[in-house]
């Protein structure tokens, strides 16, 4: 039986996605005289800049995930429905959902956000592990404490490679935290491995590492991660992905590199299914918007953030992005269901952006100032001013002490080693095996 959810006699608002965007434009909604309907296929919003310290065990997952049927307890005209959205009727304002359920609406915002793009890379998608996810940070995480134990318990003098794709700021961080671990705990809690024969590789196709960033910063990062034992692999493209392994061709000559971890950072692009709801798209199968973030040629539907370009005026995809153009988005409707003037079209105001190496070792470029050019910062400055903005970008009061409990443990007390591990798959000895710590 098809179920329709039905809003009231007010203007009802659909938000799909409740990241960055979709929840901003919800709260910017509170005191409209509208219904919103929050859509998501998960429960809780996560909070994707620090998922891969989720992934090296330094954060709990739910540090930075928040429960997305919290929001009313401070919004009353607001409700969520879990749902994954199958395909869209937008003559008849309709959003089917799995399940047979069907939404109407007389606004819609879409901000999906995007998901991994192995750029048709062989292997890439089967055997490369992606970052965007609270699941897959999980995976990520087990998937590295197992190798360590088989290689305790089966072969204290394998060599351990772990390959990371992309030298942007989830590449950068990932490896950054991945060596720190590796020259930091391992010593104290895997006497038995060798730290010295576990390789973290980042490979990068371009010839420097946080690409977008200034010289004299890019340059500092590379040295920073160098100083930590990161092989950097510049300039290096990734040809195929293995089981057991990738292909990487540099200068035209191809190398082979045993791993059984290959972790990708390496680009986005918008979800496939984004196709079959009947939506203009642009580059990277992102949505196409004017300059209202409004979908070209369907007034009443709005695309904001990483899922939606407009093609005259593309911007980064970031978080602040998809913040201000979930604002933006909400007083156009606000503006609407009021009878008020439009508000002038959207404008991103750049704040900058910033990026950790590892613990007092961080880059950032702040704009907006009223200084002429950019602030660039880096090292233990830059570090605190990622602490701070991170934390205080948490949605709530509980995930701010959480993260910053756990961060302090891990960075401040710099002697600790107790990571926070979950069902580690259980690693049998291969063959015979005495454990004795004082052999005759």
């Amino acid at each position: 039986m098809q179920e329709k959810a039905r809003a009231g006699k007010r203007p009802h608002v659909v938000v799909i996605g409740g990241g960055f965007a979709g929840l901003t434009a919800v709260r910017k909604l509170k005191d409209a005289d509208v219904d919103i309907t929050l859509i998501d296929r998960h429960t809780y919003n996560t909070f994707q800049p620090l998922l891969y310290q989720v992934a090296t065990a330094a954060l709990n997952p739910g540090d930075i995930t928040w429960f997305l049927r919290a929001i009313r307890a401070k919004q009353d005209n607001v409700r969520f429905v879990r749902g994954t959205v199958l395909y869209m009727n937008h003559d008849q304002r309709e959003i089917v959902l799995d399940g047979n359920v069907v939404v109407m609406y007389d606004y819609l915002i879409i901000a999906t956000g995007v998901t991994a793009n192995f750029f048709g890379i062989s292997g890439a998608r089967e055997h490369s592990m992606p970052l965007y996810r609270r699941s897959q940070a999980l995976k990520l995480r087990d998937k590295i404490f197992a190798e360590f134990e088989d290689s305790a318990m089966n072969d204290h003098d394998r060599d351990l490679r772990i390959v990371v794709v992309g030298a942007g700021p989830t590449g950068v961080e990932t490896a950054g935290a991945l060596a720190e671990m590796r020259n930091n705990d391992l010593p104290v809690t895997y006497p038995e491995l060798d730290s010295s024969r576990i390789e973290i590789t980042l490979v990068e196709m371009g010839p420097a590492v946080l690409g977008p960033f200034d010289e004299s910063l890019r340059e500092y990062s590379a040295e920073a991660l160098r100083e930590r034992g990161v092989n950097l692999r510049l300039g290096t493209a990734v040809k195929e992905v293995t089981e057991k392994g990738v292909v990487v061709e540099h200068e035209g000559e191809q190398t082979f590199l045993e791993t059984p971890i290959v972790i990708w950072a390496s680009g986005v692009t918008a979800h496939s299914s984004i196709s079959k709801w009947g939506l203009p798209q642009g580059r990277g199968g992102r949505i196409e918007v004017d300059g209202h973030q409004r979908v070209r040629g369907l007034p009443n539907v709005f695309a904001v953030g990483d899922v939606s370009i407009n093609p005259d005026a593309a911007l980064p995809q970031l978080a602040q992005p998809a913040i201000q153009g979930g604002q933006h988005v909400a007083a156009v409707i606000s503006a609407a269901v009021s009878g008020q003037p439009a508000p002038k079209p959207f404008s991103y105001t750049d704040k900058g952006t910033m990026a950790t190496i590892g613990r007092a070792a961080a880059i950032a470029e702040i704009k907006g100032l009223p200084t002429k050019n950019p602030i660039r910062v880096k090292g233990l400055p830059a570090w605190v001013i990622w602490v701070v903005v991170h934390i205080q970008q948490l949605l709530s009061n509980r995930n701010r002490f959480a993260t910053m409990t756990n961060l302090s443990l891990k960075y401040l007390l710099w002697h600790s080693h107790n990571a926070i591990v979950g069902e580690t798959p259980y690693i049998a000895a291969r063959r015979p095996k005495i454990i004795d710590p004082n052999p005759d």
